[in-house]
């Protein structure tokens, strides 16, 4: 009787554990986000506050969604960065839309493609419009400068790296001289161009995405990294120029699941 009961125990705490794995990779690793915040401004005068939102993978408005959108309005960024990835359908333009609304629309936006957009046939020029319509500029090998907080900053924004033509030597024509430079690519893969093609350019900030941070880890070990993730995972790296951060993103590709990789919303001060 007590073997039985020993073996009861043992089989119950088991499904109970592969319960938790469950819960754990189909809710709490995709729905409860992980908000990170870096501060790596130079000066403490006129610091510029950016959000980065990446690999949103959008299929419908779900109300961690909601709540993203909520936070985002409450710390107010001066910019908010759209790292590619945001959808892989043209019929999904309708939820991401949904989605910018609830974002205050006087918060400047800059996107770019991630490999997604290309593979899914999205309609590229719907998509700028849905962006237009947001405060946001979808940027393919094209670069803006801006001004904020008496600060000029210039923004570079690169083709996906897989599936479009990602063409640095393009999105650097005609760059204004300004003390910040900060590059947007999908692929932190194409870094590796960058850093090969940037010449005297001082780069502060290379913000990437597409790996989801692995997707699916196991005890540290990542079975799968998608094309164009290099020798990269997530996180930063500052190992050498320029820096970079890959953030782990908000939606899924391939599996509807997270696990040891939980989605993330990251904040920044520069």
């Amino acid at each position: 009787m007590t073997n039985l009961t020993r073996r009861k125990f043992i089989k119950r705490g088991v499904l109970a554990s592969i319960g938790l794995v469950i819960l754990d990779s189909l809710w709490f690793e995709k729905y409860v986000i992980d908000w990170n915040y870096f501060d790596i401004s130079k000066s403490e005068k006129d610091k510029i506050k950016i959000i980065q939102i990446s690999d949103l993978h959008f299929d419908q408005l779900r109300y961690f969604h909601k709540s993203i959108a909520k936070k985002i309005n409450t710390i107010n960024p001066d910019l908010i960065f759209i790292t590619g990835d945001s959808i892989d359908q043209t019929e999904k333009l309708k939820p991401l839309n949904e989605f910018l609304k609830l974002i205050d629309n006087s918060i400047k936006k800059y996107a770019i493609t991630g490999n997604w957009e290309y593979w899914g046939n999205v309609n590229l020029t719907e998509l700028k419009n849905i962006y237009s319509n947001n405060n946001c500029e979808l940027l393919i090998n094209e670069n803006r400068t801006i001004s904020i907080k008496n600060r000029e900053i210039s923004i570079i924004g690169i083709d996906d790296f897989v599936g479009g033509n990602a063409d640095f030597s393009k999105a650097v024509e005609n760059l204004k001289e300004t003390e910040t430079n900060i590059v947007l690519s999908h692929c932190p893969e194409h870094r590796d161009i960058i850093t090969k093609q940037k010449g005297n350019l001082i780069i502060d900030l290379v913000l990437s995405g597409h790996t989801h941070g692995g997707q699916i880890t196991f005890l540290g070990i990542v079975p799968f990294k998608p094309q164009g993730s290099g020798k990269y995972l997530k996180g930063w790296y500052k190992e050498s120029e320029p820096k970079m951060y890959i953030s782990k993103g908000i939606g899924t590709s391939i599996l509807p699941i997270r696990f040891g990789a939980r989605a993330e919303m990251v904040e920044m001060e520069i």
